[in-house]
């Protein structure tokens, strides 16, 4: 039943199928992190994205994202696998500067303050 749950698949599997020595179970692994690096260098060739890159690059934008959506800054600890707080709270650095593009959440509303009165 648990191999069947998202939690248990790999977000980026191998393409091949090996099997474990000990157990005799045949199953896929993750990728190797060298082979991710070198699909996301070609997606931004390919894309002409002439910025640089990495997969770590991704991890940081994911984490900026859930802070900037409201999601709790221990939570995002919890989901990057970090052990102290201080090492998330790098990623708020960049909320400072979005603050001053925060709206209310009265004018996020339908019709924002006018549906008040």
């Amino acid at each position: 039943m648990a191999d069947q749950t998202w939690a248990w698949h790999w977000v980026f599997p191998s393409p091949v199928i090996s099997t474990d020595p000990r157990s005799g179970i045949e199953g896929r692994h993750h990728l190797y992190e060298q082979r991710l690096s070198r699909a996301l260098k070609l997606a931004l060739s390919q894309a002409g994205i002439l910025k640089h890159a990495t997969v770590h690059t991704l991890r940081y934008i994911c984490a900026t994202q859930l802070l900037q959506g409201g999601t709790d800054i221990r939570t995002v600890q919890e989901l990057l696998g970090h052990s102290d707080v201080s090492t998330t709270m790098i990623y708020t650095h960049v909320l400072k500067d979005a603050s001053r593009q925060t709206v209310s959440p009265l004018d996020s509303m339908a019709g924002g303050m006018s549906a008040l009165r």
